[in-house]
């Protein structure tokens, strides 16, 4: 590879979209030992990446980023260390922006080897630039604790990225799923997954239906996006001794009723995709590849995007209307 510059989108520092996001010419990265340099070919928007862009009021971090921790492409360069075998590699990529400045928003990412990995041939760039966050966030959910076969799990927000791949996880690994929804459309989406029910949050006797659901028994487990505004729920909802997977809140700072969660006996099990064990990740990353392989998952994609509309990419993402996941094509 000749050129030494790159298009990418940009900010130098947080607030809205259309406030610091910015395309222009940078620098390609160097590739450092045990890295990679992948030419990227879609970069996924997830809601972790326009919350750090917003910033809440922090810096960034660093003088300038690149966002987007996740994207999908081809290998270019290998650093030291790294077979030069991997050299045109179709790959997915995760965590590329984590605790880093340079994410996938941009013609070239370098990023450690083992953060770029294989994609199966049966799958394309766009659908690839999904796994990292949400397919990542759902094995995790649904496996924190081995083999839910028999199991009743209840998935906040089925029609989620996050919550449409855990619906089709917990069902391929023979659980009965429920899930709730905000919508007509989002209902149909998580039925589409797999889900056996779902509840309209927002008008239906939530409590009632997971009763007549689980022939009065409780839910086993509830895979969660927001703790903070669920969290009311819990004894109504769950056996004793029933667990909580929290992958997500609004906030972390809020009171919770942990009075009835000790009386009810109520397992919270919490973690953060980007800090999985190495072991854990390995595990996944084999699990879903065999899965990916397969075809036995389904990828939506809500809205592609050019990275001249990176703006209107992550304002789509922060409207909360979209069913799927948005993607900025880098290669057409």
């Amino acid at each position: 590879m000749t050129t030494s510059k790159m298009l990418a989108a940009y900010y130098d520092q947080t607030g809205t979209a259309r406030d610091v996001l910015r395309v222009g010419s940078i620098d390609v990265p160097q590739v450092n030992d045990g890295e990679v340099l992948v030419r990227v070919h879609a970069s996924g928007v997830n809601p972790s990446d326009v919350k750090s862009r917003r910033g809440a009021g922090r810096a960034p971090g660093f003088p300038r980023i690149v966002p987007h921790s996740d994207g999908a492409g081809v290998i270019e360069a290998c650093g030291r260390g790294v077979a030069p075998e991997r050299i045109g590699e179709r790959v997915w990529l995760f965590n590329a922006q984590w605790r880093r400045a340079f994410g996938t928003c941009a013609e070239f990412v370098a990023l450690p080897a083992d953060l770029a990995v294989p994609l199966p041939s049966n799958v394309d760039f766009a659908s690839g630039a999904c796994f990292g966050v949400p397919l990542l966030t759902a094995w995790r959910a649904v496996h924190i604790d081995g083999p839910i076969a028999g199991q009743t799990v209840l998935v906040q927000g089925g029609a989620g990225a996050v919550g449409h791949y855990a619906v089709q996880l917990a069902k391929l690994a023979g659980a009965k799923v429920a899930a709730t929804v905000s919508s007509k459309a989002k209902a149909d989406h998580a039925r589409a997954g797999g889900a056996e029910l779902t509840i309209d949050y927002r008008h239906d006797d939530v409590t009632g239906l997971v009763e007549g659901f689980t022939k009065g028994q409780g839910l086993d487990r509830i895979i969660e996006v927001n703790l903070v505004e669920n969290a009311a729920r819990y004894v109504d909802l769950l056996r004793p001794d029933g667990r909580v997977v929290v992958y997500g809140s609004d906030r972390w700072d809020a009171d919770l009723p942990l009075g009835s969660f000790l009386v009810h006996g109520i397992d919270l099990a919490f973690f953060i995709v980007y800090n999985l064990a190495p072991a854990i990740r390995t595990k996944a990353i084999a699990e879903l590849t065999r899965l990916l392989s397969e075809g036995a998952l389904t990828h939506t994609i809500a809205e592609r995007f050019s990275l001249a509309q990176v703006i209107e990419a992550h304002e789509a993402v922060e409207s909360g209307t979209l069913i799927g996941n948005v993607v900025i094509d880098l290669v057409s």
